[in-house]
């Protein structure tokens, strides 16, 4: 069977961590970058199975990453995509939606929470 690759992009390195440790131990293959930018040209290198992206990051928002991956030619475009969010306002999930994010999972969550979403997503 083939690892199945999940691109995460946040800028809390501890948080980072903790996914990373919860996705690895469930068989997933992680890459990690810290700022929006970092995840637009990783995109552009590789292919990938899902995509989760913090919407607070330096250089640019998660939801300005899936507006570019949504209009982009990019073999990922069409990938599920979740949003990890302080925000829960109602604009801000609706420009997620706008955006084109698959789902949004607001702040704090538990990993297992975030492992059960990437399951249904990749499963589904």
């Amino acid at each position: 069977m083939s690892f199945q690759k999940i691109l995460l992009a946040d800028d809390e390195i501890s948080l980072r961590f903790l996914l990373m440790e919860t996705l690895s131990d469930e068989g997933y293959e992680i890459t990690e970058v810290e700022d929006g930018q970092q995840a637009i040209e990783q995109l552009q290198k590789e292919s990938y199975d899902l995509i989760i992206l913090d919407y607070m990051m330096p250089e640019r928002t998660g939801v300005e990453v899936c507006e570019w991956l949504r209009r982009s030619d990019n073999a990922n475009r069409d990938l599920p995509v979740i949003l990890l969010t302080a925000k829960a306002l109602e604009k801000d999930k609706e420009k997620a939606k706008a955006a084109g994010v698959t789902t949004y999972i607001v702040k704090p969550f538990s990993p297992l929470q975030l492992l059960d979403t990437v399951q249904q997503l990749l499963e589904g």
